[in-house]
């Protein structure tokens, strides 16, 4: 009896490990996967994340308080501190780029918006977000709460200004909408701003002691022109009649960084004319930036000057990505590209209205960028660096990072999509995928076939019912021997 005993208990506690016996010998690859350009792509990426997050325990262990990084060094600069909102101003030394020597309103009086009012745009009332940004002296401007305020006109900014919209949720729609013309020092933070229509033949405030009369605008959402030193950054913007940022007569020591752009036609241009030579001179940073849902072009499209486009996520394009015209440089470095699924629109790059003649001397390089679903960048003049000297504003980061550089673009703490109408209806984030549910992980993503998959038995819920069965059939094998032998041979069939 003892003996038999023993031998049905071994079966039994090995039966405990079958579910893992199984899944272990489990191997077989019935489908390759639809995307294996992804595969690579992911391991690449979860390389560099595994580099990166040793890199991060080891500030870690140092500091606690360093679990808040991302990598962003904008975002890692003011966020990683629990007490931000009583030193807002900070945020004015975490710039980069070639906008990094924007002051906003550094040193100055903090104004509290109130009223999300614009009644008038000559005489505007105090409170408000008009009255707020034609003051002569640095001003750091903030809003009492969550607002929607509708322009009348254009907003026109005077000099040394930011606009800090964090902890709460600020709209800016309507005429105009935001307009600097021959300023300096502006910061632009965490704003939506869209829904932007051409407003003028009116007169409109521009200094507590000037007003003037203003021609019909173009309804850009932010419109910069003859103006330096000025970062927008974590902006939301979309569905504007015109460009969403356009930049132009010789503007320049401009970063466009952490912003989220969809649903829009011409969404960035940078450049007055081919014929206008102030242009050249122009020095724009676009980094950290995740361009949406729905844009065509334009991302951006550049006349003259030096553009350094670095660590930005390009979900798709209609017609291309980055454009040009007369003679920009442009220096592309660790961005992710995904092309459309139109097959003529894969190209990444447009020389606008210029012969390879032309273009083929231009200073144009892809450096570090990852191209996803055929998409192809076109290089031109020479790579070498001495060439992008005057391009070069950030240590680019592995595009493998795009997704962590980039997870928080837009506007902070809440939708970031503008979505379609004045109501703001949620927006469903998708992201990127990582491979199939029921944690198959990273060998899910490679030998998944996209199909859900069918329910397996939990080897945990085996592992816990098994040695309780264990106990009974111990218990009523040491009473009776006929029992015992009964159930191991029962036992030893089923599982043979």
């Amino acid at each position: 009896m003892f003996s038999d005993t023993c031998i049905l208990l071994i079966i039994c506690f090995l039966s405990c490990f079958a579910p893992f016996i199984r899944a272990s010998f489990n191997l077989s690859l019935p489908h390759q996967h639809s995307h294996p350009e992804a595969v690579v792509q992911e391991v690449q990426r979860r390389v560099n994340g595994s580099v990166w997050r040793r890199q991060m325990l080891g500030v870690w262990e140092k500091d606690q308080s360093s679990s808040c990084l991302t990598g962003n060094p904008i975002d890692d600069c003011w966020r990683c501190d629990p007490n931000w909102q009583a030193n807002r101003q900070r945020l004015a030394d975490c710039g980069i780029g070639f906008g990094a020597g924007a002051l906003g309103g550094k040193g100055g009086q903090i104004y509290v918006v109130t009223d999300s009012s614009d009644n008038d745009a000559v005489n505007p009332t105090p409170g408000t977000l008009r009255f707020a940004v034609i003051q002569e002296e640095p001003l750091w401007i903030v809003f009492s709460g969550n607002m929607l305020i509708k322009l009348q006109q254009e907003l026109i900014f005077n000099s040394f200004k930011t606009l800090d919209g964090r902890g709460v949720n600020v709209h800016i729609v309507g005429g105009g909408c935001i307009t600097l013309q021959y300023v300096s020092n502006i910061i632009i933070h965490n704003i939506h701003i869209h829904h932007c229509v051409p407003s003028g033949e009116t007169n409109v405030r521009s200094s507590p002691t000037h007003y003037g009369w203003r021609t019909k605008s173009d309804g850009d959402g932010i419109s910069i022109f003859g103006s330096r030193n000025l970062w927008i950054d974590h902006c939301s913007l979309s569905h504007c009649t015109d460009g969403l940022i356009d930049a132009i007569m010789g503007s320049t020591g401009i970063t466009i960084s952490n912003n989220y752009f969809a649903h829009h036609d011409e969404v960035m241009l940078l450049g007055h004319s081919d014929s206008y030579e102030p242009d050249t001179g122009m020095q724009v940073t676009i980094a950290f930036n995740h361009f949406g849902e729905a844009l065509v072009q334009r991302m951006p499209r550049c006349r003259r000057g030096y553009i350094h486009v670095v660590n930005n996520d390009f979900t798709e394009w209609e017609m291309y990505a980055i454009g040009g015209s007369a003679n920009p440089t442009i220096n592309s470095q660790g961005n992710r590209y995904t092309a459309p699924s139109d097959p003529n629109a894969k190209e990444v790059t447009k020389r606008v209205e210029s012969d390879e003649k032309d273009w083929v001397g231009w200073n144009w390089r892809t450096e570090g960028d990852i191209l996803v679903n055929g998409a192809f960048f076109v290089p031109s003049g020479q790579g070498l660096g001495a060439k992008y000297a005057k391009a070069s504003s950030v240590e680019p980061k592995s595009s493998a990072l795009i997704d962590q550089l980039t997870m928080n673009a837009g506007v902070m703490g809440g939708t970031r999509d503008n979505s379609g109408s004045i109501s703001y209806p949620g927006y469903n984030d998708g992201g990127s995928g990582s491979g199939g549910g029921n944690d198959m992980g990273f060998l899910g993503l490679m030998f998944g076939n996209g199909a859900p998959l069918s329910p397996i038995p939990s080897p945990v819920f085996s592992c816990l019912i098994n040695p309780c069965l264990l106990l009974i059939l111990y218990f009523t094998a040491v009473s009776t021997t006929s029992i015992s032998r009964f159930l191991f041979f029962h036992v030893t069939t089923s599982l043979s």
